[in-house]
């Protein structure tokens, strides 16, 4: 694989004015500190999650983060809820994990 280029060298020699005066720096690469091995890896706290995302009118957004307010929880577990409550009304199983379950 080819070295990339230096664009502030290539700016230089086309004759940029943007920037007069000193030259340009040359990238200096990072070395590690020796006698460091590879950090041990950390456990992903969204390991087997994916992000589900829609746009709603600004006032959907208000609305729910009230709500997670008065209830005294996340948007987060509002919505989970919310979907737990759709599965279930088209026969499928609830699968958003509720912290809150059991809590009334």
């Amino acid at each position: 694989m080819s070295k990339r280029p230096n664009l502030a060298e290539i700016t230089a020699v086309a004759g940029s004015t943007r920037r007069q005066g000193a030259a340009p720096a040359a990238a200096q690469p990072v070395q590690e500190e020796e006698g460091r091995g590879a950090a041990p890896a950390k456990a992903k706290p969204r390991a087997g999650m994916r992000q589900v995302a829609a746009h709603f009118p600004e006032e959907v957004s208000w609305q729910l983060r009230e709500l997670s307010v008065e209830q005294r929880t996340s948007v987060q577990e509002i919505l989970g809820e919310a979907l737990n409550d759709l599965f279930q009304k088209y026969g499928k199983p609830e699968l958003v994990p509720s912290r809150r379950r059991g809590l009334s």
